[in-house]
This record gives C-alpha cells, structure tokens and sequence, in this order.
C-alpha cells in the first residue's frame, strides 16, 4: 500500500456505519498531536504508551504527562494504554546492535519490538487496527515501520502509516507551539541522550 490509497481506504471507513477501532501506539505527545487530529475522524483511538527504549526513567514519565496533557487539551474522550516501564526490554531487543548509530538496524529493532508488542495487544483486545505514530518523525523510516507493521498482523489489522506526509510533522511542530507542549530534545534512547548531552556541551563551550 502507498499513502494515496491509504488516503482512499480512509474514505471507505468513514462512510462506515459505526467508526472502527484503532490501537495508536505513540512515541509521545507532540508526535501524536497532528496523528490524532488527523485519524479521529474514522476511527474510535486508543492511545497505547509503550517505550521502554526512553532513557532515563523520568524522560519516561515526562512524555507520558505530556501524552495525556495533548489529549486533555484537544478534548478528545480518547483512553491511554500504559506498559510499564521496563528498560531491560528495550536492552533485550538491540542487544548486538547497541554501537551502531541512527538509521541502522539497532532502530529497526527498536520500531519492531514495540510494534510487535501494539499488534499483541490490539489482537488480545480485539482492536480492528492498529497502527504506530512513529512514521511522522523526519528521522524515521517509514518503509521498515510499514514493513514490520504488516509483518505482525495477527488477528487485529495492521494500518499503513506514513504521518510525516502532507507536512504532517511540522503541523506537529505547530500544535505543540500551539498548546505549551514540552518538545524533547532527542528521540528517546540512552544513545541518542548521549548525543543530545555532547551537542549541549560543544554549544556551551
């Protein structure tokens, strides 16, 4: 599937009877903030909260008040599902992987393990999709994600995902101007931390 025929697939639901429901895996508020505007329309979301990846545990809980504090603020009745924190699962699925840098197959494998873990939990739930905000992010590869999404159907269905079209992530920018979200700094894993403290040291030297 391409987006244009996600775009017509969009179309077929909304003239559904009833809206479909939708398992959301977010990375975070401001990610989710354009990706739920957009979906609320043709699907009844549930916000699924599973990034075991986020280090430290604080950055954890400080992405979590921010998922809630965008949903609050865009007055949707939409409920978060929250995994609890477990960085050991994160550690688990890059093992091997952990010196390689952004783009490489220690991403892949952090996009598969929570997927994988969206997909189990929308089929135990009996969600009809379910689907992952991660696609919206410039940084992201939207060909694995859709690729390990379609992979991991089981019995709810996997929905394409590509947010970062139609300028879907600096509309995101926008709405977290919009509503005072915080906006972290770095994607979220102790690697990408690290960098983000080297880049604050250089500025300050």
């Amino acid at each position: 599937m391409n987006y244009k025929d996600f775009k017509k697939q969009l179309e077929e639901i909304k003239l559904l009877p009833k809206k479909p429901t939708l398992l959301l895996h977010s990375c975070c508020g401001p990610c989710s903030s354009y990706v739920l505007t957009f979906l609320n329309d043709y699907f009844d979301i549930t916000i699924l909260y599973y990034n075991p990846n986020i280090y430290p545990k604080e950055e954890f809980e400080k992405r979590l008040a921010t998922q809630k504090e965008i949903i609050a603020k865009l007055k949707f009745n939409d409920d978060v599902l929250t995994v609890e924190y477990n960085y050991n699962e994160y550690a688990s699925a890059v093992k091997g992987y952990e010196n390689l840098g952004e783009f490489s197959k220690r991403c892949y494998e952090c996009y598969k393990f929570r997927i994988i873990k969206c997909s189990e939990i929308a089929t135990r739930e009996k969600f009809d999709y379910y689907t992952t905000t991660l696609s919206i992010s410039p940084y992201k590869n939207s060909d694995w994600i859709n690729e390990i999404g379609y992979a991991t159907e089981k019995g709810s269905k996997y929905l394409y995902s590509n947010f970062k079209k139609e300028e879907g992530y600096k509309k995101s920018i926008a709405l977290s101007k919009e509503y005072g979200l915080y906006r972290q700094d770095y994607c979220g894993c102790p690697y990408s931390y690290k960098e983000h403290l080297e880049r604050i040291k250089v500025k300050n030297c």
